[in-house]
């Protein structure tokens, strides 16, 4: 009999995916796949959840938001475990999903899945970690990471903004050197962003990017004034920051297939919302890193 795997954090977003696990095993059962369910948290070796992998499987199911993306894509990486994924978007944010454009009513996802063709899309690795969404340094990188996990599920993406605006009042800039093909560049930035999905907190700030082309997009905000920072961020919020950019101008912005990033500044990272590495970081596209399934055509 056909088999799957669903990998499930239950602290995820609203909690919302312990409620529906009975309706999406129906399911499952109604298209005669046997669905093996496997529950997930912090203080577990996610490699557990693998041990039963064999040729029997024909997909993987992740429940949960970018982090429990990131962490369960990590170890199947580690692992080389080839699957093809299926994501039911039940966090905070979902940034990954929202890039992918997939469906957020549960009944309707879980179709999806079952009834869809893998496709592949890029991911990112950082030194030697992967990232599906988006790896980051400076201002702001860490504020997924120091909300209060209680907190984050009763505000919801309210956590984020909340969280934003406390960091803005210390505004700090950092010394990076960056090399790539394209680009290189040595000075002082806010914040620096490499992308592999389209957003980050909800917000869209690499509209450019495609999921499938074989390059990250890059976006660096600069040291600036604070008067100069105010139409920036009106930009961003109209999703106009990427439009029209000169060499001179207060953001750089670029696509790569990889890039190397120097700072002694002591400057945390961030990758899908978790901790990342410690500089210096090689950053490079792994195409057609992941078949990912519940794409609609």
């Amino acid at each position: 009999m056909r088999k799957a795997k669903l990998i499930y954090n239950p602290n995820s977003g609203e909690k919302s995916i312990v409620n529906s696990l009975d309706f999406i095993i129906s399911i499952y059962q109604k298209h005669n796949i046997i669905l093996i369910p496997y529950r997930i948290d912090k203080n577990e070796y996610i490699e557990k959840a693998f041990l039963d992998i064999d040729d029997t499987y024909e997909h993987l199911i992740i429940a949960g938001g970018d982090g429990t993306i990131d962490i369960v894509i990590n170890t199947m990486k580690n692992l080389n475990i080839n699957l093809p994924v299926g994501i039911l978007p039940v966090g905070t944010a979902n940034d990954f999903a929202h890039s992918l454009g997939l469906e957020f009513d549960i009944k309707k996802a879980v179709n999806n899945i079952i009834n869809s063709k893998p496709r592949n899309f890029d991911i990112g690795k950082i030194n030697d970690k992967y990232f599906i969404n988006v790896a980051s340094a400076g201002m702001f990188t860490d504020v997924s990471q120091k909300i209060n996990p209680d907190f984050k599920n009763y505000m919801g993406k309210v956590a984020y903004y909340i969280a934003g605006i406390e960091e803005a009042l210390h505004l700090r800039a950092f010394n990076i050197k960056v090399k790539s093909e394209e680009v290189e560049y040595k000075g002082k930035m806010y914040l620096m962003l490499v992308f592999n999905g389209k957003t980050a907190g909800n917000l869209n700030l690499a509209y450019k990017a495609e999921l499938d082309d074989g390059y990250l997009d890059v976006i660096i905000f600069k040291d600036m004034p604070i008067p100069k920072s105010i139409p920036v961020f009106i930009n961003v919020l109209k999703g106009e920051h990427l439009e029209n950019l000169n060499e001179d101008d207060d953001i750089l912005y670029f696509k790569t297939k990889e890039i190397y990033i120097e700072c002694v500044d002591g400057l945390i990272t961030d990758i899908d919302g978790e901790k990342g590495p410690d500089f210096p970081l090689d950053i490079k596209c792994i195409e057609d890193g992941l078949e990912i399934l519940g794409i609609q055509e």
